[in-house]
């Protein structure tokens, strides 16, 4: 049977792509074709609908070609297409789980881009899509809608926060976690937060209510979602923030590569477009950093939520979670408690059971006692736990492992309350410093070096150390009290840079020759405009503590009514009120006189910055006592984990044959044959691109191809080499033979 001839009408007709195409172009030409193929599309629909399940192949790929063709199209005829997306949610939505896969995805993608063409918002389209994800059965169409409802929320954020849309959102997953409990549901509310939260799209509070619901669930597996946010979403979003940084485009590459070929209006295009994403990088490199909290200081009642998940998941026998999952939570509590110094007494009697060398992830459990010690918690309800772990982990019959473990253990606990501890405990806990393990001498070291400082009087006087004995008998070292706070005053390291300016002072005037303290007695009247001599702070005389309280005015003020003698009370004691005024004077010398009577300026401060860093720098290099403070506020942060209840144990521990292979290899390429050097160089070099030289290029030429230029240039003269030099010396100027440069 011979072809049938095709006419030119029928085949724009066939072809709807050639048809998309045209009427893209000229709609108004193209508007009687359109409308054709939207009564095909109509009737096409209905025909599907009476029977979605028993659709043929063929039929699925007309109907296919026909949504594609109206959704690229829709935007020119709103008229005509005005019930075109009520049309596809219908069809979604009673029928998602019958249609073909190809057509589906088609549908959905349908709708993805009638928003993108603003035919619709991202409410109507993300309220179509969120039911179909929690309800559908079908592994891909979950995964597709996901990634679509992040995409669209991306995009609708991607220029200016949609407070309005975001808000909606935020609503519908908090009443999806509360509405149903025991569902599974929860898990999607999760991870469609998590995701955002992790690409910075949401950054509020709103968002830690939703996950602090789900920690609430009584589904494990949303249970364990909402917690894993709390724990490492904010770690997850710094890592996506440092491999963003980390992209950038190599600017002398991109001009190079423009350069060496001929010009062409797609190569300028492709460098246009690099230069601007290089602009992009330098905008977002220099604008101001955003105010990014962590999730867990963003809860709203801290206390609240701790005592809830405490009691629903760990205190409660019915709660029948695995002990990977009981970790978590308790490691969320145990966070929560040490962040915001917050107090659950019940939380330390209930680690009893769990303090036992047999009990798997003991030194998970460790850790999390470590995390939920705080200043602010009564020293009665941690010494019980203390002593167990004494007697449980530390004795001559004990392994090293466990021993170290243990006593690494109560030296965390003791970093954040001191007072928790004995003196006979401690005393027979330094004494295993004497131990033959080096991880159980380190550990008893490491609890004796924290006793020098916080509390000296619990040691012996051979354990206290020199600095700890002088600061005792000079008074510096106090005794502890509970509840009692250090709190800074004033500008931190304001003396740092008052010592600095007397060292530069003293170093101008050495120079001039010039005596320094008449000098300096008359600056400080010239520029403070009062002599200092003139104020008395307090008096350290003995006449000064019992009797009347004289006060003396200049003969210059004016004269008013007198000041009245204030008795002091007869039942002070005399001692007493000497070591109260010695304290004001202490008080008084402290406060920097360089920041009540100067204005520091920017080189001033700029200084300060640098003389801090110094001071920091010395205090990590010399004193380790002095970190005391930043080891708290760092595992305030980051957490204590199990490996450094562990550590103490991995020291002086020899490596396995496979640890040292695999830290030998570590920093090396993987190559899967041996390779010389300049082949792997060679490789590296064409994965990124690069070409070889000419010189290189020469080298692989074939000897018969150089034998007739060798053996002219060795006949050329002296004029016609000048000639060849300077010309090409002209065109290397020029950007070679091709002129690419010009």
């Amino acid at each position: 049977m011979p072809k049938r001839k095709v006419a030119a009408l029928e085949k724009v007709d066939a072809d709807l792509v050639s048809l998309q195409y045209k009427i893209r172009r000229d709609p108004k030409s193209y508007a009687q074709e359109f409308y054709d193929q939207w009564l095909a599309y109509d009737a096409q629909r209905q025909i599907f609908i009476s029977s979605p399940s028993s659709a043929s192949s063929e039929d699925n790929k007309k109907f296919h070609d026909l949504v594609d063709l109206i959704a690229h199209c829709a935007d020119l005829y709103p008229d005509v297409t005005a019930p075109y997306y009520d049309q596809l949610k219908d069809l979604l939505t009673q029928h998602h789980a019958v249609l073909n896969p190809d057509l589906r995805e088609k549908v959905v993608g349908s709708l993805s881009l009638l928003r993108r063409k603003d035919v619709i918002d991202s409410t109507s389209l993300l309220t179509t899509l969120f039911p179909i994800l929690i309800s559908t059965p079908s592994k891909s169409l979950r995964s597709l809608l996901y990634t679509k409802i992040i995409s669209d929320l991306r995009e609708s954020n991607s220029k200016a926060t949609n407070h309005k849309l975001n808000r909606t959102i935020q609503t519908v997953l908090h009443n999806l976690v509360t509405s149903d409990r025991t569902s599974t549901k929860g898990m999607w509310a999760c991870r469609i937060t998590r995701e955002l939260w992790r690409r910075q799209i949401w950054t509020d509070a709103r968002p830690c209510d939703v996950m602090k619901e789900a920690c609430l669930s009584d589904n494990e597996k949303v249970v364990v979602g909402g917690v894993r946010f709390f724990l490492g979403g904010d770690k997850e979003r710094e890592e996506m923030e440092d491999d963003s940084s980390d992209e950038e485009i190599d600017v002398k590459k991109v001009k190079h590569q423009g350069t060496i070929n001929k010009k062409t209006k797609k190569r300028q295009r492709v460098m246009g477009k690099a230069m601007e994403k290089i602009k992009k990088q330098e905008r977002k490199k220099h604008a101001p950093h955003p105010l990014n909290f962590s999730a867990l200081h963003l809860i709203h009642d801290p206390q609240g939520f701790a005592e809830q998940l405490f009691q629903k998941h760990l205190q409660n026998t019915k709660c029948k979670f695995s002990l990977d999952n009981k970790l978590l939570v308790l490691q969320l509590v145990t966070r929560l408690v040490g962040l915001h110094k917050l107090t659950i007494i019940s939380l330390y009697p209930w680690f009893t059971k769990y303090l036992s060398p047999k009990q798997p992830s003991v030194t998970s459990f460790l850790a999390s006692l470590a995390q939920a010690t705080h200043n602010h918690v009564p020293p009665d309800a941690v010494e019980p736990l203390v002593i167990k772990i004494a007697n449980e982990f530390v004795s001559e019959a004990s392994a090293a492992e466990v021993a170290s473990a243990g006593i690494n253990s109560i030296r965390e606990v003791a970093l954040r309350q001191p007072l928790c501890m004995s003196e006979t405990l401690l005393q027979d806990l330094v004494m295993y410093q004497k131990s033959k393990d080096k991880g159980v001498v380190m550990a008893a070291k490491g609890l004796q070096s924290l006793y020098r400082e916080v509390y000296p009087e619990l040691l012996q006087k051979k354990f206290r150390g020199k600095e700890a004995t002088m600061g005792l008998k000079s008074g510096e070292v106090k005794r502890l009290k509970f509840g009692e706070e250090q709190v800074e005053s004033g500008i931190e390291g304001i003396e740092l840079l008052e010592k600095y300016k007397e060292e530069q002072r003293l170093k101008k005037l050495a120079e001039k020759g010039e005596d320094a303290d008449g000098d300096a007695k008359m600056e400080d009247e010239d520029e403070d405009g009062f002599n200092s001599d003139e104020w008395e702070v307090a008096s350290n005389d003995s006449d000064s503590s019992t009797g009347w309280i004289n006060v003396e005015h200049s003969d210059d003020e004016d004269e008013g009514p007198a000041a009245k003698k204030q008795r002091r009370d007869s039942s002070v004691a005399p001692d007493l009120i000497s070591d109260e005024a010695m304290a004001a004077a202490a008080e008084a010398n402290r406060i920097s006189k360089l920041a009540m009577t100067t204005i520091l300026t920017p080189a001033d401060l700029a200084k300060l910055a640098e003389l801090r860093r110094e001071a920091q720098l010395e205090k990590m290099t010399g004193n380790v006592s002095k970190r005391r403070q930043e080891l708290i506020n760092k595992h305030i942060e980051d957490g204590v984990t199990a490996d450094d209840i562990e550590l103490p144990a991995q020291i002086g521990k020899k490596s396995t044959k496979e640890e040292r292979v695999a830290m030998a290899k570590d920093g090396k390429p993987g190559r899967e044959e041996h390779k010389s050097t300049q082949a792997i160089r060679k490789s590296k070099k064409e994965a990124e691109g690069k070409s070889s030289t000419n010189k290189e290029k020469a080298r692989k030429k074939n000897f018969l191809m150089t034998v007739g230029k060798a053996k002219v240039k060795h006949k050329r003269s002296l004029v016609d080499t000048k000639k060849r030099l300077t010309a090409h010396i002209a065109r290397s100027k020029s950007g070679g033979r091709r002129r690419n440069g010009m």
